[in-house]
């Protein structure tokens, strides 16, 4: 059992047996070998005689069971290639091998890739057809077409966010179209607008996950596997699409990425907006920036209108229907219908500027819910407690969903089950433990997607990642901590700090409802009734509670001057607008007059925080050695963590011996250098390698993934010359000696205000607000003493610490702070 476990996030093909073993192929006890090679002609000419005939009850009958077995071995295959090629001939050579006996090797033609594609689709069309969206899809058709703005309730379980798209694609309006387009300089040019609609995400693993569900059900390639896909996606470090994409899944930040580049948004006929109630910074600024767009004059679109679909599950629309009424008063009056429909009556004449509101039903089974009878101080024993009383006492199917705060938490709990999964009685079924966080490598993402191989319940622990957007089938129970880290923005420090905080009702409610997307469940909240009552009815917006220095600079590399005349859906504080100028200006991405600078415009085409984009460009000052090392640092920064956990002292000390020859006197961000180089440097068993020093092996695996993108963007960018001219350089990386100076004062042009210095008592004091600070107990310069510090964040846990520390001399951090 535990060699399976461990063996999951192995690039190496694992458990085959799930894919050719379907759980419903047990249930009806025939033998796997048999079930697979018997059916074969038979199924051949059925679906032949299906096609002349068009026996539709046979149909329904065949293809509902087929969506049981058949749709997961296509992301299996995806995953075991690069998770975004794969799709395409994954899916064929399965179906293939399947359907034509006579052929073995695998599919050369187009066409019958196609071929195997659309019938999976057709397979796939009978779920469709009874999610509770999908009788609506002919009113949403409608309405769209008179309006241009439309707001969608969609609650949990009603399909909204695979749909929609669907079935707006292939309306008139979302065709391309020719337009006469006037440019800045006052001419006037001909191009094509429209023909493709984006849907914004909050997170990445959901923007990737639908994409390749909606590729699946529409029968056509994901992403750039090949020329003709309709499906796409965009996420920071990754962009998979073609030049047929017609539906493009993307994270709200690559959305405003785009608008740099094309402020009008011309290759789009419709924007959907989806999970708007998450309330994320970016989510905001799309908003505010699509009001702008479907009430101005749209000449930067040829006259072709912009559509706009805002979707969410428990909103309140009240605001948001205030929000775009604002922006469209000046142009005609809004139509608002509510119900379980959006009926309108057509006959009224095409109103430009017109909202229509819409809310759909969502389909949920019910869930009862567990509450501890006493507040629980350690989730991860609490939560151990619970798995395993689930395990042994719940029949199976029925998979676990387990909500936790954070990497740290995961991998702690990870390891403590596939622990305790060695000493199970072997009659009882196995688990599958797989973790399910943001810094987490794709193809590990994706795998959660995937059906537990036969006997096997799956374990899935995850961040808040898994609260929407995302539905994982076969989850019957919920374990809910109650807790989420948070970004919160400390006024007096001037920076943003991460705190483990309560959720919300609203996300509670959500946490809970994904036990009940396919069967009754259960959910076990570690807290009690009187606590839950206790909790805010919605999440803070993001806006009110975070740095804004990263949205203020989007706005500004947009065209956008006065901050204050913005539309925000909720309008920040005052002081945080100050306080994200004055960041702006430190770093140099503002002028004196408040109007963006060259470097700002700089910072804002890459896809990191102005801080680190700061650091990038003053490595890139000292050369190309500086910045390949600057870019390996910023790399580890984007995980949260590449060392493995040490839970006990003599763990503690294991690992001390183990990762000697990695830690720098100079701090973590050396170590971080030293630790990447020696990884990448490793030719022969990478695995093995960190397993040695006790670095996470997935965790490098994302770093590098990371490396290589800001690598590419760099060399885009003109930051580093071209691959060619730079081959030999980035190859003796390993024998180059890095420059500890150089990069730590390139990290202080972007952090030189998360600095503290050595008092007399022995303690550290931040240099801007004077605030006590301890050095975290993960740092290598933990319970050293150094004139001054510099940090990446700020923890606050019991007591205030510094994470990410690096000993600077204090000369070199008056210099960052005076801009010498």
């Amino acid at each position: 059992m535990p060699e399976r476990v461990r063996i999951v996030f192995d690039d190496a093909d694992d458990v085959p047996v799930a894919k050719q073993v379907p759980e419903t192929e047990e249930i009806q006890g025939s033998k796997p070998v048999k079930r697979k090679d018997q059916p074969t002609d038979h199924q051949k000419q059925k679906r032949k005689k299906r096609k002349l005939e068009g026996s539709t009850d046979t149909r329904s009958q065949e293809f509902t069971s087929s969506n049981e077995t058949q749709p997961e071995p296509v992301s299996r295959d995806t995953n075991e290639k690069d998770a975004v090629n794969g799709v395409a001939n994954g899916t064929s050579d399965h179906l293939k091998n399947k359907n034509h006996k006579t052929k073995k090797q695998a599919p050369q033609g187009t066409k019958q890739n196609f071929t195997s594609l659309r019938e999976k689709a057709k397979a796939l069309y009978e779920t469709r057809k009874n999610l509770p969206i999908f009788p609506h899809g002919d009113e949403i058709r409608r309405n769209l077409r008179t309006n241009d703005v439309m707001l969608l309730v969609g609650e949990t379980g009603s399909g909204k966010s695979t749909q929609i798209p669907q079935f707006l694609v292939n309306e008139q309006w979302c065709r391309p179209t020719k337009a006469t387009v006037a440019q800045d300089d006052g001419s006037e040019k001909e191009m094509t607008v429209g023909g493709c609609i984006a849907i914004t995400q909050p997170r990445r693993v959901a923007a990737i996950s639908l994409a390749r569900r909606v590729a699946e059900e529409m029968g056509t390639p994901l992403g750039s596997s090949s020329p003709a896909s309709k499906v796409g996606y965009s996420v920071r470090f990754d962009t998979s699409t073609s030049p047929s994409t017609r539906i493009k899944f993307l994270t709200e930040g690559m959305l405003l990425q785009e608008m740099l580049h094309d402020p009008s948004l011309t290759k789009y006929s419709a924007i959907v907006v989806d999970e708007v109630h998450e309330r994320g910074v970016n989510v905001d600024l799309v908003l505010g920036f699509l009001r702008n767009l479907v009430s101005g004059k749209k000449e930067g679109r040829g006259g072709v209108p912009l559509k706009v679909v805002v979707m969410s599950a428990t909103a309140d629309m009240e605001s948001l229907m205030d929000f775009f009424k604002e922006g469209l008063q000046a142009q005609g009056d809004t139509n608002t219908t509510n119900g379980n429909t959006c009926q309108q009556d057509s006959s009224q004449p095409n109103v430009e500027g017109k909202i229509s509101v819409c809310h759909i039903k969502g389909r949920q089974f019910p869930v009862k819910t567990i509450y501890a009878p006493a507040p629980v101080h350690d989730f991860v024993d609490a939560a151990l407690k619970v798995i395993f009383q689930i395990h042994y006492k719940e029949p199976m199917p029925g998979d676990i969903l387990v909500f936790l705060t954070g990497q740290e938490m995961v991998e702690a709990l990870e390891h403590l089950v596939n622990e305790y999964a060695t000493g199970m009685d072997p009659a009882l079924p196995k688990v599958q433990v797989l973790p399910l966080f943001a810094a987490l490598p794709q193809v590990a993402q994706q795998r959660v997607f995937l059906p537990a191989p036969p006997r096997t319940r799956k374990i899935i622990l995850a961040t808040n990642i898994a609260e929407t957007s995302v539905t994982v089938s076969g989850v019957r129970f919920v374990v809910d901590c109650g807790k989420a880290k948070i970004k919160q923005f400390r006024t007096r420090l001037g920076l943003d700090s991460l705190l483990v905080k309560p959720i919300s009702k609203s996300a509670a409610i959500q946490r809970k409802g994904r036990a009940g997307r396919e069967a009754p469940g259960q959910c076990y909240r570690l807290y009690t009734e009187k606590d839950y009552l206790a909790l805010d009815e919605t999440n803070t917006p993001e806006i009110l509670r975070c740095d804004l220095s990263q949205a203020l600079l989007n706005m500004k590399a947009r065209g956008v001057d006065d901050v204050m005349g913005f539309p925000f859906l909720t309008r920040p504080p005052r002081e945080s607008l100050e306080k994200a100028l004055l960041q702006l200006l430190s770093i140099d991405a503002l002028e004196e007059s408040g109007k963006i600078s060259s470097i700002g415009l700089h910072i804002a085409k890459l896809p990191l925080t102005p801080t680190l984009g700061r650091v990038l460009l003053a490595a890139s000052e000292h050369g190309e050695g500086c910045l390949l090392d600057v870019i390996d640092i910023i790399s580890c920064l984007s995980v949260e963590n590449i060392f493995l956990n040490t839970t006990s002292e003599e763990k503690k000390e294991e690992a001390e011996k183990a990762r000697r020859d990695l830690y720098r006197r100079e701090g973590d961000h050396l170590t971080m250098l030293a630790t990447v180089q020696a990884y990448a440097a490793e030719n022969t068993d990478r695995k093995a390698w960190a397993e040695r020093h006790m670095v996470s092996h997935r965790a490098m695996q994302s770093v590098m993934d990371v490396r290589k993108q800001l690598t590419t963007q760099c060399r885009q960018a003109k930051l580093l010359p071209s691959a060619g001219e730079s081959r030999n350089a980035s190859n003796n990386s390993a024998t180059r000696e890095p420059s500890p100076v150089l990069i730590l004062q390139s990290f202080l042009r972007g952090f030189s205000t998360n600095t503290a210095r050595l008092v007399p008592d022995g303690s550290y004091r931040t240099v801007v607000g004077n605030q006590t600070v301890a050095i975290h107990p993960s740092s290598v310069l933990f319970g050293k003493k150094v004139e001054a510090i510099m940090y990446n964040e700020f923890v606050f846990t019991n007591r205030s610490y510094a994470r990410g520390v690096s000993a600077v001399q204090m000369d070199w951090v008056g210099d960052a702070l005076t801009g010498a």
